[in-house]
């Protein structure tokens, strides 16, 4: 059989670095607003002693968005709008057509039910659709109550709550002396990364996360990386209908000074000051165990269980995969040669 073979142009994935100070002050209302897992979060103790500060009004949206998970709405126009400062966000969003605005906040799941996700956006108005569309996510973690969620406020509601969130937040955390060091890493991040390699997308992600392999995705055609500090050590990995974003921590490196132990060395001791812990850590050295396998062998609830381990994972001692929890013999190593390395001649 003979073919011709008419020659096209290979179509490639779009990367990107991409930073704003509108990214940081989201990243840093979903971190905050993450109380199941904020214990782990580098800026975790600062919060706290910081949280006396917050404006009433502001501690009331935050609630909301606990509530609500409308974090995720938040940073999915966000990658819409890219917007670069809050009066740009918020000019953007009074713009946005209806449909399109419901568009941008419900989540993609698959082509299979993207037909459903279509239809939901353009009937904003009917709370079933809403309703129905949420049990596709009867499994995940949060997206289910959050489409809920946003059945049960108009757009009016939804629109002023993202603007006085973002804008009062964002007035309480630029007073923080690290705030003007952090949005001049960040900057310097993305100009850094302003040229990549587009024939190796895949190497280039690799590279600037520190480790993250991607494998391409059926309609994505672009990558967004996005450095931040406000939800350190944790990578946040979420997806639009043709976008892919990943959130990575920026390198300590650039926020170390003279004589400042790296917040790594700092969280991984907090991680291994418990005698259980240590326990644990002693036990998946041996062997992978189940979270069930450990709380039979420990005698101790699930729920106290995954409190510890998310500790020990959020130092990089250990890593879970489809359940199924083992040690990072690696990182114990480097761990131990990073606190040398620190206290360098002083020992």
């Amino acid at each position: 059989m003979k073919h011709f073979y008419s020659q096209q142009p290979t179509e490639r994935i779009c990367l990107k670095v991409e930073y704003s100070p509108v990214w940081e002050s989201i990243l840093g209302i979903a971190g905050y607003t993450h109380t199941q897992f904020r214990h782990t979060f580098d800026l975790d103790e600062k919060w706290k002693e910081n949280q006396d500060s917050i404006p009433a009004s502001l501690a009331k949206n935050l609630k909301v968005i606990e509530e609500t998970n409308f974090w995720y709405g938040l940073l999915m126009l966000q990658n819409k709008l890219s917007a670069t400062s809050i009066r740009d966000f918020s000019n953007r969003l009074a713009k946005m057509p209806i449909d399109f605005l419901y568009d941008t906040l419900l989540p993609y799941k698959d082509r299979n039910t993207e037909p459903m996700r279509k239809a939901v956006a353009k009937q904003y108005n009917k709370g079933e659709f809403f309703e129905k569309y949420a049990s596709y996510f009867e499994n995940h973690d949060y997206l289910g109550g959050y489409v809920r969620a946003l059945g049960r406020y108009s757009r009016q509601e939804i629109c002023d709550l993202f603007n006085n969130t973002l804008n009062e937040w964002y007035k309480w955390v630029c007073q923080r002396e690290e705030w003007e060091m952090w949005t001049r890493a960040l900057a310097f991040e993305q100009k850094r990364y302003s040229s990549l390699d587009i024939e190796n997308p895949m190497e280039e992600i690799e590279r600037i996360t520190g480790g993250i392999k991607y494998c391409p995705e059926p309609s994505v055609w672009t990558v967004k990386l996005i450095p931040h500090i406000s939800y350190r050590p944790w990578i946040l990995e979420l997806r639009s209908p043709d976008t892919k974003l990943f959130f990575y921590p920026l390198k300590e490196e650039y926020l170390m000074e003279p004589g400042i132990p790296p917040a790594e060395l700092v969280r991984g001791h907090k991680a291994l000051g418990d005698e259980l812990r240590l326990k644990l850590l002693y036990q998946l050295l041996k062997g992978p165990l189940s979270l069930q396998e450990m709380s039979v062998q420990f005698s101790i609830s699930k729920t106290t269980l995954h409190h510890h381990l998310s500790l020990l994972k959020a130092a990089k001692f250990i890593r879970v995969d489809k359940g199924i929890y083992s040690a990072n013999p690696m990182h114990i190593h480097s761990f131990t040669r990073q606190l040398a390395q620190y206290l360098g001649d002083l020992i």
